[in-house]
């Protein structure tokens, strides 16, 4: 697979990530954990080296998981964790966030012993924190940076004026927001401040959680536990009311001899070249179809078409619960 070097930073990476964390939680029961190892390191095999997980996806259990079965190959990946929630050992939220520099040096130690790595390649916050200057917590990656414990900065959903904030005491190689042709929010502010910095883009739920594939509709159900229950875009209305996005991916789809979910990557590829998206799956098929989605070439033709045919839908549904979203864009 083609690679791509995230912003400045130097670092190195597969033009596409495999996301960890539906292999653990949110999206229903945690998959076998044997299952999920083999497909890691088939994904490896198949030439993805950047890994996203969090202390969160569990908790625990998802930075577990990856460590156990990136441990043989770990001189060939790139993983990505993150800090930011406060969770007490049992695996219990005991609040909400938290990024007191004390906080993060802590999770950044019990992160190292979960992915059985001795440096963490990419450790981002994984939400702003209102109680702890930015600058403080840039400093304390600084100071694990200093320490050999961690090579690289991100954020997770910040504003870009924390990004600014935050980069001016410790260079951000990376920002992960959400970001797919259904929610575009990064692009006013974010995309421009990433780019004048020279900082890469991670898109997480670049398929919209599912629904870019064309697989769901307004029939589909999910497991009680699955996050998309509580989504507002996920009722059956806004289901109905989005489906005009996935019918364009269809088309462009079909003249590509490709898949929609295959052209919603190529898509974000083809923005920039320090984007990295990083869908995430638990099945071996669909591993396959996305890292496809790579060779997959959209022409200025294709992307003014697909944009003709976008920019005149109207997304209807918040891509989160309130509670959530709340805790984005800071």
């Amino acid at each position: 697979m083609q690679k791509r070097i995230l912003g400045n930073s130097g670092l190195e990476v597969s033009a596409l990530g495999l996301g960890c964390m539906g292999m653990s939680s949110a999206y229903g029961p945690a998959a076998d954990k044997q299952t999920m190892i083999e497909l890691i390191r088939t994904a490896v095999e198949l030439g993805v080296t950047f890994f996203d997980t969090a202390e969160a996806y569990g908790p625990f259990a998802n930075e577990e998981l990856l460590g156990e079965a990136v441990e043989p190959i770990r001189d060939r990946v790139v993983i990505a964790t993150k800090f930011g929630f406060d969770i007490d050992p049992s695996g219990a939220r005991t609040g909400g966030l938290n990024s007191r520099p004390e906080h993060i040096k802590a999770v950044a130690e019990a992160a190292l012993r979960r992915l059985r790595t001795d440096v963490i390649d990419l450790f981002y916050q994984h939400r702003v924190d209102p109680d702890v200057p930015i600058e403080d917590v840039a400093g304390a990656v600084k100071e694990l940076i200093q320490a050999g414990k961690v090579k690289h900065f991100g954020l997770s959903e910040a504003a870009a004026s924390t990004i600014r904030r935050a980069h001016a005491i410790q260079p951000v190689a990376a920002v992960q927001s959400e970001y797919s042709l259904w929610t575009r929010d990064p692009e006013p502010e974010v995309l421009p401040a990433l780019e004048e910095l020279g900082i890469g883009f991670v898109p997480f739920s670049p398929l919209g959680a599912g629904f870019l594939t064309g697989k769901i509709d307004t029939t589909t159900t999910f497991h009680s536990t699955d996050f998309r229950n509580i989504s507002p875009r996920f009722e059956p209305e806004a289901r109905q009311a989005n489906q005009p996005v996935v019918d364009c991916l269809c088309q462009i789809a079909e003249q590509k001899q490709a898949t929609p979910a295959q052209i919603a990557l190529a898509w974000l590829l083809a923005q920039k070249p320090w984007i990295v998206p990083i869908p995430g799956t638990t099945k071996l098929h669909r591993l396959v179809e996305n890292i496809g989605a790579a060779d997959v070439v959209l022409t200025a033709d294709d992307l003014r078409q697909i944009e003709s045919i976008v920019s005149e839908i109207e997304v209807q549904g918040a891509r989160l619960p309130e509670a959530v979203l709340k805790m984005t864009g800071r």
